[in-house]
């Protein structure tokens, strides 16, 4: 094939998924020329799954992209179609917003972000290989022989890298949705030495909705006052659709069970591990034998389709079997399948072969992102290529990488997971990955990491002047309330409408408002000089009052933390030399190379014992430099 010039670029992306758009979007706004290349453009910000977005936890990655100057946010609150605050019942560290998206028009609506962005250029093309000089990536060949030099190679392949499909004994290449794969590009990776290995997911039937009986299901309403994602939006007014909730039965099980031989799944054909936290129909009922039902939604996929996603039913049998247990399910007796659910499987990297920057440890100048790295969500991916395209474009200005730790960010979580522990599935984030989840809140995503987009040139004056506003108009009214004394006489007969105790003596309205059952509106009673505030103003002041002094503990364990990060670690130390380490240790210290003391303890094989020996040898080094 004969190879021919097209184009220099700083930034080449590969891939324009949820990963892709983020990380292409990023680096053009941060000054730098860009090519994002997508086998079709209809893979555009493509929802090959579920149609919405955030989730536990995925909400929270969501709003932290939104933070720092990101675009997922501000398109899922173009285009929802239905949008619920989840874990409402428990405390605001868990709470997550989700929202229904129309698919078609969140595709729409970002494909034209990307065509307006300055700096920016999206082209439809399949990259078969890489640019390579001295071990650096420095450019992408595409299969008609174009060939596209840069600086940064961003690769983002979400689930086409070698994209195979299984629907009972029908096994084909393929990527997701019917799109081509990537097959070329995987082996050539494959040849350059990556740690490659497989993965696989799923996704269930589409319906057509005039099929279904809705009179047999449970309507799920949205959430009447709607939560925006971007904290550029105070406040979204639309007319909600409906989804809809129902279960499978004892009939539904035995058809599964009857034709676990023709599933995919258990006949031997997949060789990719699935995610254990959504594992597919026929895996459930064979995994929780005693489970009498499962339940599923029933999610339209738009406002100008008739398709219905089922969500929680996900399946690698054939589509005579399919059809079969479907209509077991009350409400679904007469559905008609439009699409057939199927496992797809795909390559991804072994994280651990990238640097906490997302730089690739063998091939300088390779960033990688999303699904290629091992994780599963289109917010995972998302937030994953925001900080790819940051990063590769401070490695081209020679800057320090921007670095999210566990304490500022679920970013941060999610790429320290990854690169420092590894996965040995498709890992996506949950609440319970966080220790320091009470001062990640969704709320106050803003407040912890706006600034730092600021600093950096990703967010707008406009966004930081916004922050700082209502950083100002939070901490006042805070003050006011301080000062704000109620006596018994009024507060009394309020508490006890709430059901609260009576005061002795009087207070200040702030310690009233640090009861459980009183709430900022409730205080409206007895309180006629509260000033004009935002929902998100009020919501931000009301959890750091009623929370401040759980807030304070965990502030006082993040300091504990921090002394451990801030302990930095020379990339070139030779652990091989330090007495007392464990062998194994320091293997994977020299393998790995952290940059702190704190990375260096959450690497597997490395025992507190290690870091102790490892602190004593610092404390050393530090002494002995002091008295050179």
């Amino acid at each position: 094939m004969e190879l021919f010039p097209m184009g220099t670029y700083d930034v080449i992306v590969v891939g324009a998924g949820h990963a892709g758009c983020e990380a292409g979007l990023a680096a053009a706004r941060l000054g730098k020329k860009t090519l994002m290349l997508s086998i079709n453009l209809e893979a555009v910000a493509m929802m090959a799954c579920n149609p919405s977005i955030g989730g536990t936890g995925k909400g929270h990655l969501v709003r932290e992209i939104d933070a720092l100057g990101g675009e997922m946010g501000l398109n899922i609150d173009k285009t929802f179609i239905q949008s619920r605050m989840l874990n409402t019942a428990k405390g605001p560290a868990v709470h997550s917003l989700r929202a229904q998206a129309d698919k078609n028009q969140y595709h729409i609506e970002m494909k034209k972000t990307l065509e307006k962005q300055t700096n920016l250029d999206l082209k439809q093309g399949e990259v078969v290989d890489l640019l390579m000089e001295d071990g650096t990536a420095c450019g992408v060949v595409l299969k008609t022989g174009a060939i596209y030099r840069c600086k940064a190679v961003i690769l983002a392949t979400g689930t086409f890298l070698a994209g195979k499909i299984f629907i009972g004994d029908s096994v084909f290449e393929s990527g997701p949705n019917g799109l081509a794969p990537s097959t070329e590009l995987a082996v050539k990776l494959r040849e350059y030495g990556l740690p490659m290995r497989r993965f696989k997911t799923g996704t269930p039937a589409r319906a057509l909705a005039s099929s279904l009986d809705y009179d047999k299901m449970i309507p799920q309403e949205g959430d009447r006052e709607v939560v925006p994602f971007s904290f550029m939006n105070d406040e979204l007014e639309k007319d909600q659709i409906k989804c809809w909730l129902t279960y499978t039965n004892e009939k539904t099980h035995d058809v599964i069970r009857a034709n676990f031989h023709r599933s995919a799944l258990f006949g031997g054909q997949i060789e990719g591990v699935g995610p254990r936290y959504c594992p597919s129909i026929e895996d459930k009922v064979n995994r929780f034998a005693d489970r009498k039902r499962h339940q599923l939604f029933i999610e339209p996929e738009g406002l100008y389709t008739e398709e219905m996603y089922i969500q929680g039913m996900s399946s690698s049998l054939p589509e005579d079997v399919q059809e079969q247990f479907y209509k077991t399910i009350e409400g679904l007796e007469n559905l008609e399948i439009v699409r057939p659910a199927y496992a797809i499987e795909y390559d991804c990297i072994d994280p651990l072969d990238l640097k906490i920057n997302l730089e690739n440890r063998s091939i300088d100048g390779l960033f990688c992102a999303g699904q290629f790295n091992g994780s599963s969500g289109y917010e995972e991916a998302a937030a994953q290529g925001l900080m790819a395209g940051i990063n590769a474009v401070r490695k081209i200005d020679g800057k320090e990488p921007f670095v999210l730790d566990r304490s500022e960010a679920y970013i941060g979580v999610l790429i320290d997971d990854l690169v420092t522990k590894g996965t040995n599935e498709p890992y996506r984030i949950m609440t319970s990955r966080a220790e320091y989840r009470l001062m990640l809140r969704q709320d106050n995503a803003d407040l912890r990491l706006t600034a730092k987009g600021y600093d950096i040139g990703l967010v707008q004056q406009d966004r930081y002047e916004r922050l700082l506003k209502k950083k100002a108009v939070v901490d006042k009214e805070t003050q006011r309330l301080k000062k704000k004394i109620i006596s018994p006489e009024i507060a009394n007969p309020f508490l006890e409408t709430r059901g609260s105790a009576p005061i002795k003596s009087a207070t200040a309205l702030i310690e009233l408002l640090k009861r459980p059952e009183i709430t900022y509106d409730d205080t409206a009673e007895i309180d006629d000089e509260r000033p004009a505030m935002t929902k998100q103003q009020q919501t931000m002041m009301e959890v750091q009052i009623k929370y401040e002094g759980y807030i304070i503990k965990q502030k006082q364990q993040i300091e504990k933390f921090k002394r451990l990060e801030n302990k930095r670690l020379d990339p070139e130390m030779e652990y091989e030399k330090i007495d007392g380490l464990r062998i194994e240790a320091r293997q994977k210290l020299s393998k790995f190379k952290p940059l702190s003391v704190g990375q260096a303890s959450r690497i597997s094989g490395v025992s507190p014992a290690d870091i102790n020996v490892l602190l004593i040898y610092l404390e050393k080094m530090r002494r002995s430099s002091k008295n050179a």
